[in-house]
């Protein structure tokens, strides 16, 4: 029977796994990927995966099925019974790691119960991911689990870079600037190498540009600064978050509309951003393809904002030699490059518009002209590859 990492990523309402083969070196396409969907929502969950050719392996409802230790009970009976793949070791996606974890861990009942500390500090993502470790180990004790922290790539940023300006005793109950999408920049200092050589450990600012959205400045290919602070809350537009908000703005909101912190959470988290600003969809792509004013504003903001960011982060790493575009939408909207790069001309940025609208494939691509003073890069991240060798390395 053949063995493989399991990567999950588990949110809300739904699991998102895929399944490497157990090595020496981890290859970075996997066997299996997909998605179970619709848990919590009572009126049950289906899954969908695809193998490495993107064929279809599995698509509907799972029967009986409402919730995180269901769902993974089924998910490990399918892999078996799907070409006999045994799980060797699991790796999750943990968003918060705190100031305590810079780097994977194998859990155990301690980190598990340090981890359940961090809870305040991500109220939205933390617990479904603890959730998704908990059913994993009642189902099987004996299987290895790993946890990679989205926030443990950026503790090598200096600690000025960290702190907010509020009286020490706050500062010394966690509330810093932690930074998020780790895993996603991690995986961009890891192959930046293959596509510049030396000049990967310049002055290099990463976009990772999605539903969720952040930035971040690396020198050496390491992180010193980047634009979320202490929630994935803070900087840019999102799909459906505000972004950087003056907090006069809260105080506002409770002292005068009366708003609690449930509602403001869902105003902040749920109904802002791009969603928000246009009153048309949180989807970039159909944003994208409207013609209504409104539609044109919200992709404006969005570019706007990414653009006030690239100011501060190029002051933070004194000057830029390479952009380079990931996630959702940074992979695969020219048109939104194409308004960043033109907002950064002043930069020495100088775009390729034939490249810029065919750098839409799974292959990373350079999408600046040859006599541009910044390199321009489309680099399609890899997040799951990212924790399958972290979780390999550990266990082995």
């Amino acid at each position: 029977m053949s063995r493989f990492i399991l990567v999950i990523n588990a949110g809300s309402s739904s699991i998102k796994f895929a399944l490497f083969p157990q090595a020496e070196s981890i290859v970075r396409r996997p066997a299996l990927s997909g998605q179970i969907d619709g848990l919590r929502a009572g009126n049950g969950a289906t899954m969908s995966a695809v193998d490495d050719a993107g064929r279809h392996l599995a698509e509907g409802p799972l029967p009986d099925c409402d919730g995180y230790h269901q769902a993974i009970a089924f998910l490990l009976h399918w892999l078996g019974e799907h070409g006999g793949m045994k799980v060797a070791a699991v790796g999750h996606r943990v968003v918060h790691g705190g100031e305590q974890y810079r780097e994977p861990i194998l859990l155990d009942e301690a980190s598990l119960a340090a981890l359940e500390q961090l809870i305040p500090l991500a109220p939205l993502h933390q617990p479904h991911n603890l959730d998704a470790i908990r059913s994993l180990a009642r189902l099987e004790p004996g299987l290895p689990q790993v946890a990679c922290f989205d926030t443990a790539f950026h503790r090598s940023q200096p600690e000025l870079a960290q702190l907010f300006a509020l009286p020490r005793h706050i500062t010394a109950l966690g509330v810093r600037r932690y930074g998020f999408h780790g895993l996603s920049y991690e995986y961009i200092a890891h192959v930046l190498p293959e596509h510049l050589g030396g000049r990967a450990s310049g002055r290099v600012i990463a976009l990772h540009l999605g539903n969720g959205a952040s930035m971040c400045a690396m020198k050496e290919r390491r992180s010193i600064a980047t634009s979320m602070g202490f929630t994935a809350l803070d900087g840019l537009v999102m799909g459906t978050r505000c972004g950087s908000l003056d907090p006069g703005v809260v105080l506002y909101l409770m002292d005068q509309l009366g708003m609690g912190s449930s509602e403001l959470s869902r105003l902040l988290y749920q109904e802002s951003g791009l969603l928000g600003v246009s009153g048309i969809s949180s989807d970039m792509r159909a944003l994208l393809a409207s013609d209504r004013p409104e539609a044109k504003l919200a992709v404006d903001l969005f570019c706007y904002r990414i653009g006030r960011e690239l100011g501060s982060l190029a002051a933070a790493a004194g000057g830029v030699d390479v952009l380079v575009f990931t996630g959702g939408i940074g992979e695969h909207a020219a048109a939104v490059r194409a308004e960043v790069c033109q907002a950064a001309r002043w930069l020495g940025v100088e775009l390729d518009a034939a490249a810029n609208a065919v750098a839409n494939t799974a292959a990373a691509q350079r999408i600046s002209t040859a006599a541009s003073r910044v390199e321009v890069l489309v680099v399609p991240t890899n997040e799951e590859w990212m924790i399958a060798r972290h979780t390999a390395q550990l266990v082995q």
